[in-house]
């Protein structure tokens, strides 16, 4: 009988494990609900990890879809701002910097020392916040939909929040409802609106107040005291037009365009936004 040697093999690297939790943690206001993505390789070859903050009305389920790909060599923390998903309320007039306290005491309460920072809208600006804020604990700055109105049409814009679901007829749902699918980004599939439209009605006036705070926020005078390093991204939406004034107002900003992508980009491509991330914050 012929014994055959087998030559010693290395064995193929097995893809990174990602496990998905949810989870509470402590804030001046009360619990705050997280989304988190982490890694199985015990932590030793991480990178920094990634706080992702959502639009007003929303919640942290907005990033779910690319937590997991970016999840595959960091911890991600997506928390919903107080008011929002299942974390309790700030109070009816919580301004940006009010929300950025809360999701400060939750990073203290993990006890991340260094951290990224990805914001929406919203939280493009609680993002800005806490980088004025925490200058040695934040790293570099993602922020998408960066709200760069003049003073005039924050006040215009003022008049026009509302809370959806007060129409005893439901007219104004479906007005809402309408716009949303207006805006609607190419590829994001119909299910993610529907999931952004609950988070949305589920909010009621704690998100119109997030959208007021939003308007109320002196976005001009606040960008040029970030220090860090900050990637605005410019995507086919409703906030294209503002992504060079952030830029502009930047001491060290820099800008990405991404026109085939709009409202809905996390879920039509959450490869592709993982890419732009592990590009930036890994340089």
């Amino acid at each position: 009988m012929i014994q055959v040697k087998h030559r010693n093999r290395l064995p193929f690297p097995q893809p990174a494990i990602v496990h998905l939790r949810r989870s509470y943690a402590e804030s001046r206001y009360g619990q705050i609900h997280l989304w988190t993505a982490y890694p199985s390789g015990g932590g030793f070859d991480e990178g920094t990890p990634v706080v992702c903050l959502h639009h007003s009305g929303g919640s942290g389920r907005l990033f779910a879809p690319m937590m997991r790909e970016l999840g595959s060599d960091r911890s991600v923390y997506a928390p919903d701002l107080p008011g929002h998903g299942s974390s309790e309320a700030a109070g009816s007039k919580a301004t940006v910097a009010d929300l950025a306290g809360a999701v400060g005491d939750f990073i203290d309460e993990l006890r991340l020392r260094t951290i990224d920072l990805f914001g929406h809208q919203l939280g493009a600006l609680v993002a800005t916040e806490l980088a004025i804020l925490r200058p040695q604990q934040v790293r570099r700055i993602m922020l998408w939909g960066v709200p760069c109105h003049s003073a005039q049409d924050r006040i215009a814009l003022l008049q026009q929040v509302n809370i959806p679901g007060t129409r005893e007829d439901g007219g104004d749902v479906i007005e809402a409802w309408q716009r949303r699918l207006d805006r609607r980004g190419a590829n994001a599939p119909i299910s993610s609106s529907v999931e952004e439209f609950a988070d949305c009605l589920h909010a009621g006036r704690h998100g119109s107040s997030a959208l007021a705070a939003v308007m109320e926020y002196p976005t001009a005078e606040r960008l040029p005291l970030v220090k860090q390093q900050t990637l605005v991204l410019r995507l086919h939406d409703e906030y294209e037009d503002h992504a060079a004034r952030a830029r502009a107002a930047l001491s060290n900003g820099s800008i990405l365009d991404l026109p085939d992508y709009g409202q809905g980009f996390l879920t039509a491509a959450p490869q592709r936004f993982s890419s732009v991330a592990r590009e930036f914050f890994d340089r």
